[in-house]
Parts: C-alpha cells; sequence; structure tokens
C-alpha cells in the first residue's frame, strides 16, 4: 500500500540539451512554483547512447528507469524541433520504453509542456509527444495544453519574466500536482 502522507516526487526531463534551453529553465522555475509538498527533480539523459538493444544492458538507461520507477509522476518541457520532438528526447523515451506495454512508463502519469520562440510554442511537438507517450501506455495528463510561445520574450536569463506566464505555469503544476496525488491514492486502493 502507497504513503500517500509523504510529499509528491515529481521526475522533469527537458526536451533540449542546450544549456541556454528556455525548457529547461521553465523545468527549473517549475520547482518553485509547484504547491507545497511536491518536489520536482531534473533529470539528464544527455549521455545516452544512440537507441540499439544489442548494447543490452546501459547503465545510465537503468539509473533513469530507477528515478522514473520511484517517483509519482514525469512532467517533459519540450521545444519543437522541424515540427516535432528533439531527438535526444525520443531516444531516451526509445530507451526507457521497454520491456514493450511494461516499462516504467506504463500507467506513469505524465505531464507535457512545450515553449518555444515560435507563435505556436511548441504545440506539435506535444502532439507527437503525447502519441509517443500513448504507446508507451503513460497516462497522459487531459488538463489544458500549455504551449508558451514567444518564449523568448517570456523568459530571460533562465527565469520566467511573464507574470502573465508565471500564473499560467503555476495554474498547471497545481492541477498536475492534484492529478498525480489522485492517481497515486487510486493506485493505493
Amino acid at each position: 500500500m502507497a504513503d500517500l502522507t509523504r510529499e509528491l516526487t515529481i521526475v522533469a526531463f527537458s526536451g533540449s540539451l542546450r544549456a541556454a534551453s528556455y525548457n529547461t529553465a521553465l523545468l527549473r522555475e517549475a520547482a518553485s512554483l509547484l504547491p507545497a509538498g511536491v518536489t520536482l527533480t531534473l533529470e539528464s539523459y544527455r549521455d545516452l547512447p544512440l537507441f540499439d538493444p544489442d548494447l543490452g544492458e546501459v547503465a545510465a538507461v537503468e539509473a533513469l528507469k530507477s528515478k522514473v520507477r520511484g517517483a509519482d509522476g514525469v512532467l517533459i518541457a519540450t521545444p519543437e524541433y522541424n515540427y516535432g520532438v528533439p531527438g535526444p528526447l525520443k531516444n531516451m523515451l526509445d530507451w526507457l520504453s521497454r520491456p514493450g506495454y511494461r516499462s516504467v512508463f506504463a500507467q506513469k502519469p505524465v505531464g507535457v509542456l512545450s515553449a518555444a520562440p515560435s507563435a505556436v510554442g511548441g504545440a506539435r511537438a506535444q502532439v507527437q509527444l503525447k502519441g509517443t507517450l500513448d504507446a508507451l501506455v503513460a497516462q497522459v495528463f487531459p488538463y489544458p495544453d500549455v504551449a508558451i510561445g514567444q518564449v523568448d520574450q517570456r523568459i530571460e536569463a533562465g527565469h520566467i519574466t511573464s507574470d502573465a506566464t508565471r500564473e499560467v505555469m503555476r495554474e498547471y503544476l497545481a492541477a498536475f500536482a492534484a492529478w498525480v496525488a489522485g492517481a497515486r491514492q487510486a493506485t493505493a486502493r
């Protein structure tokens, strides 16, 4: 039976490996915008090799699987590259997708955000990412999408400078945390 009194733990992944990534900044800011009792840990997958089942068990993959398995939920923030998900993010998801239909993402609550300098804010990448998460049997958060367009005008030096963006994030994160808590409670029954 799950301990419903402990804090909720969220593992986060940024779709961008860029040092000054807007999506990474968004997740760092998210950690301070979450409701009390919720912790967020941003994980890196920079060192994963290209997906190749012939490599067998890869220590970095097993470490990420353990972190996702131990978390109550996962939050992914992604940019949009050429109307889709960045290759390194898809590569990480492919590694964590094994074994098929029973991976660490199976029945795991997952929230998806996107941010991009374009007006659509990565919305097309979100569609592609949610399709991949469906294939992993993840529980994709059904809240209205948060796609932050013109992010270069909303995040500066790694911080959200737009009060409206900060409030949208705060509302999204509160709803996501409540949904993850509900999923944890349902699992405990």
